[in-house]
C-alpha cells in the first residue's frame, strides 16, 4: 500500500513495506506559549524558523496546526501554510478541525498534502471527506466516533473500517487513508499503551492501510518523557505504524534504527548517514 504526497517540488511515499516516513510535530501551539503568542501577533518567524529545523532534523512531512484560543484559523491556517510552502520543499500536513480553514488551506496548497483528520463522527464524514475528494488530497482517519474515543480494540477497528468504507464510497482510493488508532496517556491508564498497539495490528491486517500516530501523547504526564517515547515509538513501528507524528529531532535516531532491525535500510546507509550528520553538527 502506498500513500504519495507532495509539494510543489518533491514527493514522499509513504510505504506499508518501506521506511517509516517522519511526520513533523512542532508546528502546533498546543501546550507552547511563545509559538501560541506568535501566531496572535501574526509574527510567522517562529514558524520559519520550526519548519526549516525540523527538515534539517529529518523530517519528511511537516504538520501545520495554529489552532489555539484568540487565533482566527480561517485566516491564519492558509497564511501559514504559504509560509511553510516557501521556506521548505517537503508536503504538509493540513491540521485543523475546522472544515472552512481547511478548504481555504486546501485551496492555497501546491501539489497533494495530507489532511488531519476526519473522524467516525458523522458531521466530519459529511463535511471532511467530499473536500479530500475534490481537492484530491489524502487524509488522516482518527477512531473516535460521537461517543468518543472507544476503550477497547474492536471498536477502534470498526471505527477505522467506517472511515475507509466511506471514504471509498466517495471515490477516495483507500490508499489515500491513513488510520490513526490515537494514543492515551499510559500514565493515566496502564492499559492505554495495549489497546492501541492491538488496535494498529488489528488495523493493518484487515485494512492493509498505512497508519500514523501522535507517539508523544503515550508519556503525557510521567519524567523521563523522551525514554517512554522512544520505546513506545519503536513498538509501534514494529506493529505497523508507518507515519508517526513525532518531535523528529528526539526519535529519529531511535526510528532509523528500527528500521535497520527490520531490514528496511540496505547495509545500513541511512542510520550511517544520520549518524556522521549528527556527528559534525556536535562538532560545529
Amino acid at each position: 500500500m502506498e500513500t504519495k504526497l507532495t509539494s510543489a517540488k518533491k514527493q514522499v511515499i509513504i510505504r506499508t513495506e518501506g521506511p517509516t516516513v517522519l511526520i513533523g510535530e512542532r508546528i502546533n501551539p498546543t501546550g507552547k506559549k511563545k509559538l501560541t503568542e506568535a501566531l496572535k501577533s501574526g509574527n510567522l518567524e517562529i514558524v520559519r524558523k520550526e519548519a526549516i529545523a525540523q527538515v534539517q532534523a529529518g523530517a519528511d512531512i511537516l504538520d501545520v496546526n495554529v489552532g489555539a484560543l484568540g487565533v482566527d484559523e480561517e485566516v491564519l491556517l492558509p497564511e501559514v501554510v504559504k509560509v511553510v510552502m516557501n521556506t521548505v520543499d517537503v508536503p504538509l500536513c493540513l491540521d485543523s478541525a475546522n472544515p472552512v480553514a481547511l478548504e481555504k488551506s486546501l485551496k492555497v496548497y501546491q501539489g497533494k498534502p495530507l489532511v488531519n483528520s476526519v473522524t467516525g463522527q458523522e458531521n466530519s464524514l459529511k463535511r471532511v471527506l467530499p473536500l479530500i475528494k475534490k481537492y484530491g488530497a489524502a487524509v488522516i482517519g482518527l477512531t473516535m466516533d460521537d461517543d468518543g474515543i472507544p476503550d477497547d480494540v474492536d471498536k477502534r477497528v470498526a471505527i477505522a473500517h467506517k472511515i475507509v468504507e466511506r471514504a471509498e464510497k466517495v471515490g477516495i482510493p483507500r490508499e489515500d487513508v491513513i488510520i490513526d488508532c490515537l494514543t492515551l496517556a499510559v500514565g493515566a491508564n496502564d492499559k492505554a499503551g495495549v489497546v492501541v498497539i492491538e488496535s494498529i495490528r488489528r488495523v493493518r491486517e484487515e485494512l492493509g492501510v498505512n497508519l500514523t500516530l501522535g507517539a508523544s501523547n503515550i508519556s503525557f504526564g510521567l519524567p523521563d518523557r523522551d525514554i517512554i517515547n522512544n520505546a513506545f515509538i519503536t513498538v509501534a513501528i514494529c506493529t505497523g505504524v508507518t507515519c508517526p507524528i513525532v518531535d523528529v529531532a528526539k526519535v529519529r535516531p531511535a526510528v532509523l534504527a528500527t528500521d535497520l532491525i527490520l531490514g528496511r535500510d540496505r547495509y545500513a546507509m541511512r542510520y550511517i548517514k544520520a549518524y556522521q550528520q549528527r556527528q559534525k553538527q556536535m562538532e560545529k
